[in-house]
């Protein structure tokens, strides 16, 4: 599943390529994603402009006109691919290789503009789910945002909230962090990474966590974040950005998977080890991250 990083990259593709054009019509090839599709209301973006694109955590949201909204999650194996006039696809999404013939039969929704363009949606496990919302009321208060903790790149993600989140509360680090509840956005690959560079165990209690570590996570969480962005995301199931660029931050991995490696330390020459923590993978340093 993409995480952040990811879908900020997949945001700024498809605003180079889509922002401001007129849908035509819209194809439904197969209603059944993760939620079914509402054809009435996906239909009636016909004739409507995207006026702007947005991320929230994981999640793109598509501003349609004043008060319509397209609300699109990737899930497992979401994907969107965009035809120009020449009919030449450009990647915006993870995915493996673009096979014209595999692809077609995944090709699930599809958004016709002016001058021959395309936007599609390509989702082979169907995980992923698109809904609208037809006014702006109803679009912020709905389900998926409703729990959702402060963006980490935004400044109220900051040493103050953390601090006050966690107290009282008997968890992990690396569990807390994951909780969307908490932040908004973060996955297991980034959360690996952050707690290497705070030099944080990640099965470390909450309570056990200084004022100095605390304040290192949030530098850190943004730190990762915004290099990874920069370097295009992580390659994970082949993502690539819109000009068919692989991510490459996946090259600077510090500890995720990189189990039986020696750590990337220069100082330490101790082999990172990995555990299962709520059945997600964790890779650490024994000697580094205390």
């Amino acid at each position: 599943m993409p995480e952040l990083p990811e879908v900020e990259v997949v945001k700024r593709s498809l605003e180079k390529k889509i922002l401001n054009l007129r849908i035509k019509k819209v194809k439904i090839n197969d209603e059944n994603l993760r939620y079914k599709i509402d054809k009435d209301n996906i239909l009636k973006l016909a004739g409507k402009k995207i006026k702007k694109i947005e991320r929230r955590s994981k999640f793109l949201t598509f501003k349609i006109n004043n008060n319509v909204f397209m609300l699109v999650h990737l899930g497992m194996t979401g994907k969107f691919f965009f035809s120009n006039e020449l009919n030449k696809k450009f990647k915006t999404s993870f995915y493996y290789e673009i096979n014209e013939i595999k692809d077609l039969k995944h090709d699930r929704v599809i958004f016709f503009f002016e001058n021959k363009r395309k936007l599609i949606y390509n989702d082979v496990r169907k995980f992923g789910f698109i809904k609208v919302y037809k006014k702006k009321t109803e679009y912020l208060k709905n389900n998926h945002f409703k729990n959702l903790g402060p963006e980490p790149l935004k400044k109220d993600f900051n040493f103050n909230y953390f601090k006050t989140y966690i107290t009282n509360r008997n968890r992990c680090i690396k569990d807390t962090l994951m909780d969307q509840k908490c932040i908004s956005g973060l996955g297991n690959i980034y959360v690996n990474e952050i707690l290497f560079l705070c030099r944080i165990k990640p099965s470390r209690k909450l309570n056990k966590l200084k004022d100095f570590e605390i304040n290192k996570i949030v530098k850190n969480t943004k730190k990762v974040l915004k290099y990874s962005i920069k370097l295009g995301g992580s390659s994970i199931k082949n993502f690539s950005s819109d000009d068919g660029k692989k991510g490459i931050f996946q090259q600077h991995f510090k500890v995720y998977g990189r189990e039986g490696e020696k750590c990337s330390n220069t100082d330490c020459s101790t082999i990172i080890i990995r555990s299962i923590i709520s059945n997600r993978s964790s890779f650490f340093c024994k000697r580094c991250q205390k």
